[in-house]
């Protein structure tokens, strides 16, 4: 009798539980590096060079569920500055345009809130994020219900209908974890078509109405993390309670020639990134170490010499390392980011590891998935001797 009790007063606390919005179930995530790698190849092609990674990784970042509501409006903005600045590329527009409704990790299985303000570009005009399709459409983040505080879109005066749908994916909700990019190249704006274009392409055509393309080569550049990035989107912010203790993040693999991570400081609103210092913990807007010389042979062997540093402190590090919101790092082979005061660690796509580069035309590093070969090329073509962490070793950091 008291076991069919406890069972009655299991089942009746998860009915409860449902009724008032809370989950049963934990947490929705992606790899969140997927989501811009094919605008980060659009940039590249579009000769956008030391630009694009940096606002790569400021963007893919704002999908973690710690991120601000409007963080992936502001740096699809960022997306679109650059593509103007680089003759109105199409390309890049429309890869901005799905980048800005791709779903965001939800913590708790329920939908993510939406951001309510404007965007400063035309071409973002009522877009907004898709949700999952095992999130709770009737309940938002913090037990909100639909018609709740930013349950709606902003320009809109009910909710969404379809539930979950965007005008990228108007039929619903999309499978957890899948890439917007990987289901469609139309944006859903006006004048929009899916194009199977196979590069980036430069359009001096109207912004609002750019054409999309879904063969660029997702492979044209990694998800690398610069130490010294100068992107201008906002960083994701920890306004949003949940946690994000899975994989929340990620890199891609490609090759590398250095023009795609960026050698400037990192802006006061830019993603937390990586110190090149060499003892230093990762942390945000570190420059190169201040031996560097200005003459090219000399920045180079020390970028070479501070991505060995790098590695070799990166082989310290656990998921239980203590860490700064936003620090990126290389743990177990994966690529790191401090998420409330905790390592998230998402591994590498297969055959690549996650280690710190060094910087090519300008001083600094970066990190990134890459294959092992290519780490140790590139660290090699400095001059810096040693391997990976300039200990004669060729594995890999743990």
């Amino acid at each position: 009798m008291v076991h069919f009790a406890s069972t009655v007063a299991l089942a009746v606390a998860a009915l409860s539980m449902q009724a008032r919005g809370l989950p049963l179930n934990k947490r929705i995530a992606q790899v969140i590096a997927d989501s811009t790698t094919k605008w980060e190849a659009a940039c590249d092609a579009a000769g956008g060079g030391e630009q694009c990674n940096p606002i790569s990784v400021t963007a893919f970042s704002t999908l973690l569920a710690a991120a601000g509501p409007c963080d992936q409006q502001n740096s699809a903005d960022a997306m679109v500055d650059l593509a103007k600045q680089l003759n109105n590329d199409a390309d890049m527009i429309t890869f901005a345009q799905i980048f800005a409704q791709q779903p965001r990790n939800s913590p708790s299985s329920q939908a993510v809130p939406y951001c309510q303000e404007a965007p400063k570009n035309a071409e973002l005009n009522g877009l907004f994020q898709c949700q999952f399709q095992s999130a709770d459409e009737q309940t938002f983040v913090g037990g909100i219900p639909v018609g709740g505080n930013g349950t709606i879109p902003f320009g809109m005066t009910s909710p969404v209908s379809p539930a979950g749908s965007c005008p990228a994916n108007p039929s619903g909700p999309i499978t957890d974890g899948s890439q917007l990019t990987d289901i469609t190249s139309n944006p859903g704006v006006p004048g929009a078509s899916n194009s199977s274009s196979s590069s980036s392409s430069a359009s001096t055509g109207s912004n609002n109405g750019a054409s999309g393309s879904s063969a660029v080569s997702a492979s044209a550049a990694p998800a690398s993390a610069s130490a010294t990035d100068s992107a201008t989107a906002a960083a994701p912010s920890a306004s949003d309670s949940g946690d994000d203790s899975g994989d929340d993040s990620d890199c891609d693999d490609g090759d590398d020639d250095g023009s795609d991570a960026s050698s400037s400081v990192a802006s006061a609103t830019a993603a937390p990134i990586v110190s090149t210092a060499a003892a230093a913990m990762p942390s945000a807007s570190a420059p190169a170490s201040s031996s560097s010389s200005t003459s090219s042979g000399s920045f180079q062997l020390q970028n070479g010499q501070d991505a060995q540093a790098q590695n070799a402190k990166f082989a310290t590090l656990s998921t239980t390392s203590s860490c700064n919101e936003g620090d990126m790092a290389c743990i177990n082979n994966g690529f790191a980011q401090c998420v409330s005061g905790q390592f998230v660690v998402e591994g590498c796509s297969s055959g690549t590891i996650c280690a710190a580069l060094p910087l090519v035309n300008k001083p600094g590093t970066s990190i990134a998935c890459t294959t092992q070969s290519d780490a140790l090329s590139r660290i090699a073509a400095t001059g810096a001797q040693g391997g990976l962490t300039g200990s004669n070793s060729t594995t890999t950091s743990d």
